[in-house]
């Protein structure tokens, strides 16, 4: 027999060498490098079906249409019956999707799925497969949480081979893995939660639901640093995959959007963990602005743009004397790089010095910012701590900030001031192309070119 051939797979990258080495040449971590077997040559490849499985399913996948001969009524979206979940999934569950939910333990992640499940399984056929509880521990999850268990069909298993075979008999619509790390192949010899076994493992599921129109969901877990465990190359074999974040200290979860083939990136839904499980948080933005009833120094609100709506977010700055020779810069919820450019900025065109003082940044409520429209917004609230000052409480304010301190637009300025009037805001300070011709009804926004401008703006508004 031919011997198996070896090759040593990042966990971080994705990328493949010939031989194990400490350190990964394409993203440089560390002590990345899994031994990955990928079979003999006379096995003809791991993981195929046999002939003859998922009978009556290959043959329709194996003709050859043109784009005008597709009809697109034969695949139509499943409703969750959670909005914030159909919102990041871009409007529903796709038959033959394969959907990766990752999440730090006890983020609610199984508690989630089973919510779902439970509800869909009165219409549709769901099974859930748990290969980390037993059944006992689920059934007394769903009797907690008060919900339906006289449909759900579920299913104690980690072999992929004897899944799919159940699955084939039972014939689901929908069908949740918890969890790929857990899973395992027979033709593989690692062990579960390896490389090799969650790569192979996944790519027989993935298989089987695109081979038979079955949603498929798959949970994962994450690493230290919140990335999805294994390998890299899992997230690019799924249609869709979603992080739930926040802490088990903190009621709030945010689900967030990474990839989706059928729907935007980056959306995100809000739920909040109640006694009986997972409830979806229909107005985000009350929840991010429980602010003081007293206006204090270094806070200011932002309207960040997630996926298809705008959400008001408080971002509080604190600036205070260094006791060491090297002042700290912290993060928490926006980019630590870039809060070291705006500081270089606001010394640069602003004339501020915060050099020898210690600078701490935090996005209210948990939720992280990726754009860069917070970019004005930090360094109002920073030069707000510095100088004790407290903005107005009606103010709110968004813009990207150049390395000339030049403050640049950014997309969808008109439905970020309206959400703002909404709910109270009578003061704006926005990029000046994002000034709406005809102005805000209730509001008065006012448009900067340049920091300088923002900080005489400040001035006037006080």
């Amino acid at each position: 027999m031919a011997k198996a051939k070896v090759a040593y797979v990042c966990s971080d990258c994705g990328s493949d060498f010939v031989k194990w080495q400490g350190r990964c040449d394409d993203c440089g971590a560390w002590n990345t490098l899994s031994e990955f077997r990928i079979g003999s040559t006379t096995s003809g490849g791991s993981g195929k079906p046999k002939a003859g499985q998922f009978t009556g399913y290959a043959g329709s996948l194996s003709e050859v249409k043109t784009l005008s001969e597709i009809d697109l009524s034969d695949v139509p979206r499943m409703s969750t019956g959670v909005e914030e979940l159909d919102r990041v999934l871009g409007g529903g569950l796709v038959p033959g999707s394969a959907i990766l939910i990752g999440g730090n333990p006890g983020a609610g992640k199984s508690t989630l799925l089973l919510q779902v499940l439970c509800k869909l399984a009165q219409t549709h056929t769901a099974l859930y497969v748990t290969g980390e509880e037993s059944l006992q521990q689920v059934a007394l999850r769903a009797q907690r949480l008060s919900l339906p268990t006289d449909s759900l069909q579920m299913l104690s298993e980690t072999s992929v081979e004897t899944i799919c075979a159940v699955a084939e008999r039972q014939q689901p619509k929908l069908m949740v893995v918890d969890s790929i790390q857990v899973m395992s192949h027979a033709e593989v010899t690692s062990a579960p939660g390896g490389v090799t076994q969650v790569r192979e493992s996944a790519a027989y599921l993935i298989r089987y639901a695109k081979l038979t129109n079955t949603v498929l969901i798959l949970v994962g877990h994450v690493t230290k640093d919140g990335s999805l465990a294994g390998p890299k190359v899992l997230e690019h074999m799924i249609d869709c995959s979603i992080m739930l974040e926040g802490s088990t200290d903190n009621r709030f979860r945010t689900l967030r959007g990474v990839k989706n083939r059928f729907g935007a990136v980056n959306e995100i839904g809000v739920f909040a963990m109640t006694e009986k499980g997972l409830r979806e948080v229909k107005n985000p933005s009350a929840i991010f602005l429980s602010r003081a009833d007293e206006a204090a120094p270094g806070s200011v609100v932002m309207v960040v743009w997630e996926g298809t709506r705008p959400i008001l977010v408080e971002l509080q700055a604190l600036v205070d004397d260094s006791n060491y020779g090297s002042p700290r810069r912290l993060a928490v919820g926006v980019d630590q790089n870039r809060l070291s450019m705006l500081i270089a900025v606001l010394h640069r065109h602003g004339g501020i010095q915060v050099g020898d003082q210690d600078v701490f940044i935090n996005v209210v409520g948990g939720l992280k910012v990726v754009e860069t429209s917070a970019d004005l917004a930090v360094l109002l609230a920073l030069i707000s701590s510095l100088r004790d000052r407290a903005l107005p409480m009606d103010l709110v304010v968004f813009g990207e900030v150049g390395l000339s301190g030049e403050i640049r637009p950014v997309p969808s300025g008109q439905e970020r001031l309206n959400t703002a009037v909404k709910h109270g805001f009578r003061y704006a300070i926005v990029p000046d192309a994002n000034v709406p011709k005809g102005g805000v009804k209730g509001m008065k926004v006012i448009g900067v070119k340049t920091l300088a401008a923002a900080l005489i703006a400040i001035e006037e508004i006080e």
